[in-house]
């Protein structure tokens, strides 16, 4: 797959990973022609089978990005009050990235606030730098709430007291902070951030797609009760066991030496 015709994104891919770089000058807005183009990068990597790892940046190291597009707010209607029965536009491009059967990688490097965190939101991971990366939610400074999912997915991710501090407060989150609260899997110094993300990338996609589809499914049934859970996961074990992948691996792993004391433990010397 070529991921041509982009202009708002760069795209390159190879090795199971797709790496994809915002850049939408001059602060990274996320309007209608980035999500867009958003939307149709989802697709793709849906449809593209080599792809095991989706990684979103940004080319600009000082905004990742800085909000929505505030016109798409204002253009609402005021005579529409009711409760929706379907997501609404950014809702539903928000879950096809969450739901995405692959591996999905947010690296956040300065400004990212409102639609932009409720956009890293829906990946799977989010790692950021120390020092420039803040996160916040300004939106009811404004007299609105935040409505991409902030509102959702920032308490499971921080717990509801923190929450409400950073969307009532409307103050920035550091990244530090965010790391110790569960925003983020881990706030690193800019010169380790992407070398780690890198390897992190690269020993996903090393693992076979079902295997990571499977996983990724398997975790979020943890939303269930135990017991459903812990059903949907035996079930997803059963199937990836069944894979012809999975079996020469399980075999390849014990032919080389799986099981004994040297192999797990490794030479101490």
């Amino acid at each position: 797959m070529s991921y041509a015709g982009y202009r708002l994104i760069r795209v390159k891919s190879g090795d199971g990973i797709c790496r994809a770089t915002i850049d939408n000058p001059p602060i990274n807005l996320l309007d209608v022609p980035l999500l867009t183009e958003i939307g149709r990068l989802v697709d793709e990597v849906a449809a593209h089978d080599a792809v095991r790892v989706l990684v979103v940046d940004s080319a600009d190291p000082q905004i990742f990005v800085a909000h929505a597009d505030v016109a798409l707010i204002q253009e609402l209607p005021a005579d529409d009050l009711g409760r929706h029965d379907e997501l609404s536009f950014f809702h539903s491009l928000t879950e096809r990235v969450r739901t995405l059967p692959k591996a999905t990688i947010a690296v956040i490097e300065g400004v990212c606030r409102g639609g932009g965190c409720e956009f890293v939101m829906g990946f799977d991971m989010r790692f950021a730098a120390l020092g420039t990366t803040v996160l916040g939610h300004p939106e009811v400074s404004v007299g609105i709430i935040p409505g991409g999912g902030g509102t959702q997915h920032l308490p499971r991710l921080v717990g509801r007291a923190r929450a409400l501090e950073v969307i009532l407060g409307g103050m920035d989150v550091d990244a530090q902070t965010a790391q110790e609260w569960g925003y983020l899997n881990r706030a690193l110094p800019a010169e380790e951030l992407r070398p780690f993300v890198d390897r992190l990338a690269r020993r996903i996609a090393a693992s076979p797609a079902t295997a990571v589809a499977a996983a990724k499914r398997a975790v979020d049934a943890a939303a269930a009760d135990l017991p459903t859970g812990l059903r949907v996961e035996d079930q997803l074990l059963r199937e990836t066991v069944a894979t012809p992948a999975a079996r020469q691996l399980l075999r390849a792993v014990i032919d080389a030496g799986a099981q004994t004391r040297e192999f797990e433990v490794g030479d101490p010397g």
